[in-house]
């Protein structure tokens, strides 16, 4: 499923216009990404949480060439599913 039939789902199980959904979506993803930005977790109790681990730099090699590299150290997002979404997704 991309974002535009997430965005018509959306606005057929929820009554609203295409154009509100599509606002509703757009703000939950913007006010989601500032928060796991500043280092916050996200959780919706039922469907999951969002957070942001930092992942060490490690040696790696390229694929290309054979040659060992350095990967930097950077944060990620992690999702991780709650027990009503995991439950109904087994």
């Amino acid at each position: 499923m991309n974002k535009a039939e997430l965005v018509d789902a959306i606005a057929n199980n929820s009554k609203l216009t295409k154009s509100d959904a599509k606002k509703a979506l757009d703000a939950f993803i913007t006010v989601t990404t500032h928060s796991l930005k500043k280092g916050n977790r996200v959780a919706l109790v039922g469907f999951g949480s969002f957070s942001v681990s930092k992942r060490a730099a490690r040696k790696g090699r390229n694929p290309q060439t054979g040659k060992e590299i350095t990967i930097k150290a950077r944060k990620v997002v992690k999702f991780k599913a709650g027990s009503d979404l995991s439950g109904t997704v087994n």
